[in-house]
């Protein structure tokens, strides 16, 4: 959609490299001018803009995730969030052409605003549905869903692109119909929970509410208090937050830094930048099946598991990104450095991401939407803040966004190492929270839930 930047000087020998025929319009356009007439002029710090403005919606309805799932529950929050983006994904070329940038930013607000209680749907289901000692797993597979999109986004858009009479436009017209279709399937397959499922048997139901056993219905009002006043909710918001960092930086610039620095075409830079996340989705469901047998086996506790799925994925992934940038224009070294990297991150499937679910499945969607809303910050902050780094897309300023990503996993994850815990909270349970609420109510002193001193 933007036009390469057209850099007039070089600071060092090693901050671009060589040029490519392809970098700016393949051959195989089938209407080069058409693709031309649609490219803007759009600078780094606008570009970050746009990539970050859609968390800026996010953030606001992952926060009150909470309230939508009490009053529509998983399935109907899910299915929502699915069919308005994908509604807005098919208005996007229009909406650009009718009010450029500025238009293209509210749009993506708006995106963010329907998709901001869409993972804390997913875990308010996997809540009702999965056994605990198989979260990791099923997580794995449940959030998989994310780097497959990414892999095929990244493929497919470039060679979609390159085949199309309308160029890019046709990238947002076929994911937009892809998630109509998605949303039909969803309504028809995905229920709140077994009991309510036509096509689960009642053995199965019997057998998912027996090992449900932190699972309760008819639950008191979220405990809000005990919430925000617990350390190893504050762990894993601190975590999430580097985690979130990490995640946008990569998903939402990677492209840029192929384009860009390595001056790959928009076909190679589609396939290249797949192939990361191609092994990250195959290990993270491995590696998280694993951490599941040891935690079932009693190999190691939850806590130490998550602590040290979490130690890989934000301090390993950012070592390895920031090894590439030392490797100069070696596009097989530096893939080869960021598919390590993201092979770590992966291990933030069964080491952040089941975390809520670990402390509280009864309010797991309040809870992971008030994590998420906070550290989804860093999700409009990442983007933009790679546009002021990197003005000018060399490889020096990379190296800085690289090194702080490393500096901000690694403090994230030294604050849930050293509070974070995979201990059921005691406000989890429904008779735990009335018995808190009698003895208030008789101003006797309750007690306490590892809890911060409020002074």
């Amino acid at each position: 959609m933007v036009a390469p930047l057209n850099r007039t000087t070089k600071s060092s020998n090693d901050d671009t490299c060589p040029a490519k025929e392809s970098l700016v319009v393949s051959p195989r356009y089938l209407n080069a001018s058409a693709v031309k007439a649609s490219t803007y002029n759009w600078d780094e710090e606008t570009q970050g803009l746009i990539l970050s403005s859609f968390y800026w919606g996010y953030v606001l309805t992952n926060i009150f995730a909470g309230f939508t799932l009490d009053k529509l529950g998983g399935k109907h929050t899910l299915g929502f969030g699915v069919l308005s983006t994908a509604a807005l994904t098919i208005l996007t070329p229009l909406c650009i052409k009718w009010g450029g940038a500025t238009a293209f930013i509210g749009l993506r607000l708006l995106m963010g605003l329907c998709e901001g209680a869409m993972y804390p749907a997913i875990l308010r289901l996997m809540a009702q549905w999965t056994p605990e000692d198989e979260r990791s797993w099923a997580a794995s597979w449940a959030f998989s869903g994310s780097p497959v999109g990414t892999i095929i986004g990244m493929a497919a858009s470039g060679a979609m692109i390159q085949r199309s009479d309308i160029g890019w436009p046709i990238v947002f017209y076929f994911y937009g119909g892809l998630g109509v279709l998605i949303y039909l399937l969803h309504c028809v397959f995905c229920y709140d929970s077994p009991a309510v499922h036509p096509f689960v048997s009642k053995s199965e139901t019997n057998y998912l509410s027996g090992k449900l056993q932190h699972t309760h219905t008819n639950l008191p009002p979220t405990p809000w208090l005990h919430m925000i006043r617990s350390k190893s909710v504050w762990a894993l918001l601190t975590v999430t937050t580097g985690k979130a960092w990490c995640l946008f930086t990569y998903i939402s610039d990677m492209p840029k830094f192929m384009s860009s620095v390595l001056k790959l075409s928009v076909e190679e830079n589609g396939y290249i930048s797949s192939i990361p996340h191609v092994v990250s989705w195959i290990a993270g469901c491995a590696l998280s099946w694993l951490a599941d047998y040891v935690i079932a086996k009693k190999l190691a506790s939850t806590t130490f598991v998550r602590k040290i799925g979490s130690s890989i994925a934000l301090v390993g992934t950012g070592v390895f990104l920031v090894i590439a940038t030392y490797v100069g224009c070696n596009a097989t070294l530096v893939v080869t450095f960021h598919t390590i990297g993201m092979i770590m991150f992966s291990c933030n499937n069964f080491g952040i991401m089941v975390n809520a679910l670990d402390l509280a499945p009864n309010y797991v969607g309040a809870l992971q939407g008030v994590v998420f809303g906070f550290a989804t910050a860093a999700g409009f902050l990442a983007p933009y803040a790679v546009g002021v780094i990197a003005p000018n897309q060399t490889i020096s300023e990379w190296k800085l966004v690289f090194w702080l990503m490393l500096f901000i996993g690694s403090a994230s994850n030294a604050i849930f190492v050293v509070c974070g815990s995979a201990e059921v909270r005691k406000w989890n349970n429904p008779s735990f929270l009335e018995r808190k609420k009698l003895q208030s109510e008789k101003g006797e002193i309750a007690e306490n839930d590892e809890l911060l001193v409020i002074k």
